[in-house]
């Protein structure tokens, strides 16, 4: 029994420096894995950094080059033109992150000194031909690309500015802190298409409404929430206007 329970032992042994043997095999693996990765994210990082300050004036005035480039950066998780927070060694090492700053506080500019007469909500396409006015053509092209990416870098202010599909393809851009329901975002929708002007029949032939729903949703525009004129002198009889929705000539 005795010479059993040393054979036992010993075996228990021979396992344990077994199992102590691969998991210093599998660390030492583990680490030069590691270090691999990091070899290679800082040749990466490095062959980046070389091509985004080689093409850094065409980032910033060409704006397919600089939609490419932020795709590009976007499949691995990097974002350049994020600011200096969270651009982190690129807002340091390559000044990108101001650029978006800079479009920022001309979209802020834009959506505050046009706020009053549309009530906080303006057209994407207005927004970019206003900000583009703004920068001059020294300021190179701007997008709405250039537009989605800036607000976002808004969003800490907490001031409401988002982005709002209205449908259609069509988008426009809060600055205000106030929530659309479905029924006006269709008012909008059908604003933009007819060039600001909407009514209760419109509504109702294009989206089959009563007009007691028609009549609620363009008088809470009107009273509630200050999103449109009224009209009522227009040819067809009372009509509403969307500033939001109308191009102004400035």
């Amino acid at each position: 029994m005795h010479r059993l329970g040393g054979v036992g032992l010993a075996a228990f042994e021979r396992q344990k420096q077994s199992q102590k043997s691969f998991a210093q095999l599998s660390s030492a693996l583990s680490q030069a894995q590691v270090d691999h990765l990091h070899a290679q994210l800082a040749q990466f990082r490095t062959a980046l950094v070389h091509f985004a300050s080689t093409h850094r004036d065409s980032i910033r005035r060409d704006p397919r080059f600089r939609h490419e480039f932020q795709r590009m950066c976007a499949t691995i998780g990097v974002d350049p033109l994020a600011g200096p927070r969270k651009g982190g060694w690129w807002a340091e090492m390559l000044n990108l992150g101001d650029w978006n700053y800079e479009l920022g506080v001309q979209i802020v500019d834009v959506c505050v000194s046009t706020r009053e007469r549309n009530g906080g909500l303006i057209q994407m396409g207005e927004l970019v031909r206003l900000v583009s006015k703004l920068r001059g053509v020294a300021g190179g092209v701007v997008t709405e690309d250039d537009v989605i990416q800036s607000i976002k870098t808004l969003k800490p202010l907490g001031a409401g500015y988002e982005v709002l599909d209205v449908g259609n393809g069509q988008k426009m851009v809060r600055s205000v802190p106030k929530e659309l329901d479905e029924d006006q975002a269709v008012v909008l929708a059908i604003a933009q298409e007819e060039g600001g002007r909407v009514s209760e029949d419109l509504l109702m032939s294009r989206r089959r409404w009563t007009p007691e729903r028609a009549r609620a949703a363009l008088e809470n525009m009107l009273l509630r929430d200050g999103l449109c004129w009224l009209d009522e002198q227009d040819d067809h009889g009372v009509a509403y206007w969307v500033p939001s929705a109308m191009r102004w000539d400035e």
